[in-house]
């Protein structure tokens, strides 16, 4: 009996061992170190999964879009899926069901920044589950259609792999190669193809998909997770398996590109990109990283950049916000769409930015200076720029914004909105920015009362290439604040705030729970956007508005766009339903930024519509 128990026992490890070595790998453990670039899926299942219960998906699916739905998806079949499958023989729905574990694509340095003619190499990895069989029978297809079409193939063996190495004209140069090799090179001669188990493997370099090879069979060859940038924002961003992320090495890119540029500049340019990058700040840049994730609660999004703050300057220094309150305050009304607050130090800032602009052309700033007094001396002879206005320049800096009045794109492009700063004396401040306005042609700014306040009206040109009116700005000051809008009633509204009538921001529903899931308030950058609104003014402007489609078209630069096909051909506005019918499905967005001693950290959190739950 006892034999018996261990005899099950023995089996029962044995099997769990073979499920365990028949796994394939993450990404990080079969991508090499050099990886410039990666886009991962860990479980293409697992998100289609997640996705199906999103409120995007849901809407999408909702009886009430129906109409617009087969609409869409008839042409879009008709104009792009039939001539593909026509062009490439083959069927978009027998590839659909591969996509069950990983999808990873990733860019390798591939000797690139140390190599005079090596270029990145464009990797994809796709485990098809328990499809590997169906892989297997397309991957056949595939070469049989290249080879009959007279095109070259030939068969490599890589660490027990075989490979197919589709070979490429000498007309069909290798995506991206006119970047990344210096003039003169030649680009990789072809794009290898393999599977192993359920795993595809295509690369566009024999090194890089060795590289994968030798790590499907337990090569020692450094991967990327033994990156150490890499594995320090796994670490702190990949936790919980997001169901997708991306990594890029920003400090081996701006290398690579030095070493390009040193191998190709001719003297034509006054700097170096040596020189760019030491002054934007850029060089002090490791690596940036995006994670997504979604629960029952709502959907996350994190967005970090790692720049130590010993090496941050230039631009990285310029914007870093300070851990201070970012609440939305009082006078910001509840019925702003958007909103944002920074905590920015305006005189630190303006002093990197003058230490960045002097790098780059020095004096080039000071000259600037002195036209901009030469001209304010004109109405002023005390008018000084720098004490007037760039020295009152706070830490505080805000923008909100409200639902369009209309229905139209000219009137969805002029939101109203309000934009405010900080200022140490901000009666000075306005003043300032009213004294330069006199100088610009025209009558010059009107100044009139109101509750106390003075509100300046400066008059703007029309905006370049269109035959619209003349523009006005308001300017006022009031509560430590400039603030600036080209519609009236905001800044009246702004001066009124304090009347106790106006519901403020702060107190909409859900919004201080929601805060806390990126953080709160109190780091310096805070954000919000009602989707539920700002949806609302979208639908009724694509059903009401037929130059919408004249004035957006985004498959005009793709390869699959035609002469006179824009979205109005693909999609019928008119089509879509009421806009209260499907409303339940958007809700509002979150977001929120810290500034750390290592880098920067943006997580944004969008709840779940509470009609949903």
């Amino acid at each position: 009996m006892k034999l018996k128990m261990v005899m099950a026992g023995t089996a029962i490890f044995l099997l769990a061992a073979s499920f365990v070595s028949a796994a394939i790998p993450p990404a990080e453990a079969l991508l090499p170190s050099d990886t410039l670039l990666v886009f991962s899926v860990p479980d293409f299942s697992a998100m289609r999964q997640s996705a199906q219960q999103s409120p995007d998906w849901l809407l999408w699916n909702d009886p009430a879009m129906k109409a617009f739905r087969d609409d869409f998806t008839a042409k879009w079949d008709q104009k792009f899926v039939a001539p593909l499958e026509q062009s490439l023989g083959i069927r978009v729905s027998d590839y659909l069901p591969l996509l069950q574990g990983q999808l990873t694509f990733a860019i390798t340095q591939n000797g690139w920044g140390q190599e005079h003619h090596a270029a990145p190499a464009m990797i994809l990895l796709l485990d098809a589950g328990n499809k590997g069989d169906l892989l297997a029978t397309n991957l056949a297809a595939l070469k049989q259609r290249w080879t009959d079409s007279g095109k070259g193939m030939r068969t490599v063996t890589i660490e027990d792999i075989d490979f197919s190495m589709l070979l490429m004209s000498s007309n069909s140069p290798m995506p991206f190669s006119s970047v990344f090799l210096p003039a003169g090179s030649d680009s990789a001669p072809g794009i290898y193809i393999g599977q192993f188990k359920s795993l595809l493997i295509v690369g566009t370099s024999e090194k890089a998909v060795d590289c994968i090879a030798a790590h499907l069979h337990g090569g020692a060859n450094p991967s990327l997770s033994q990156n150490a940038q890499f594995a320090a924002d796994q670490l702190a961003q990949f936790y919980k398996t997001p169901l997708y992320y991306g990594w890029f090495d920003a400090k081996a890119f701006f290398a690579g590109l030095s070493e390009l540029q040193s191998v190709q500049n001719s003297g034509a340019f006054p700097l170096t990109l040596d020189e760019i990058l030491s002054a934007s700040g850029l060089d002090g840049l490791k690596s940036a990283s995006f994670t997504y994730r979604e629960s029952h609660d709502g959907a996350e999004a994190e967005f970090y950049v790692a720049a130590p703050e010993s090496t941050r300057q230039g631009l990285l220094k310029m914007f870093a916000a300070a851990p201070k309150d970012a609440n939305p305050p009082p006078f910001v009304p509840a019925s702003a769409t958007k909103f944002w607050r920074w905590r920015v130090d305006g005189q630190k800032s303006w002093t990197e930015l003058k230490r960045t602009l002097d790098a780059i052309s020095p004096a080039a700033l000071d000259r600037f200076i002195q036209l901009a007094n030469a001209t304010g001396q004109q109405q002023d002879p005390d008018f000084d720029i720098r004490k007037d206005l760039i020295g009152n320049l706070g830490d505080d800096w805000m923008c909100y914004t409200l639902a369009p009045n209309g229905n139209t794109l000219a009137d969805m492009n002029n939101e109203p909105w309000l934009f405010l700063f900080s200022a140490n004396n901000a009666d000075q401040a306005a003043l300032a920015i009213k004294t330069l306005a006199s100088t610009m042609p025209g009558d010059g700014p009107k100044t009139r009362d109101f509750l106390g306040r003075k509100i300046y009206s400066i008059s703007m040109p029309a905006r370049r290439g269109t035959d619209g009116p003349p523009r006005t700005f308001y300017c006022t000051a009031s509560g430590g604040y400039v603030a600036l809008t080209p519609n009236v009633t905001l800044i009246e509204n702004f001066l009124r705030s304090d009347d106790g009538k106006t519901k403020p921001l702060s107190r909409q529903p859900g919004l201080m729970e929601a805060a806390q899931e990126v953080g709160g308030m109190g780091n310096g950058l805070f954000g919000y956007q009602n989707q539920r609104e700002t949806a609302r003014a979208l639908f009724s402007t694509l059903k009401n508005d037929p130059a919408l489609g004249a004035a957006f078209n985004p498959l005009a630069a793709t390869p699959f766009s035609s002469a006179g096909t824009g979205i109005r051909d693909l999609m019928d506005f008119s089509l879509l339903p009421d806009y209260d019918s499907v409303s339940k499905y958007f809700n509002f967005t979150v977001y929120a930024g810290d500034t750390t001693s290592e880098g920067f950290d943006i997580k944004v959190f969008q709840p779940r519509p509470p009609e949903l739950n």
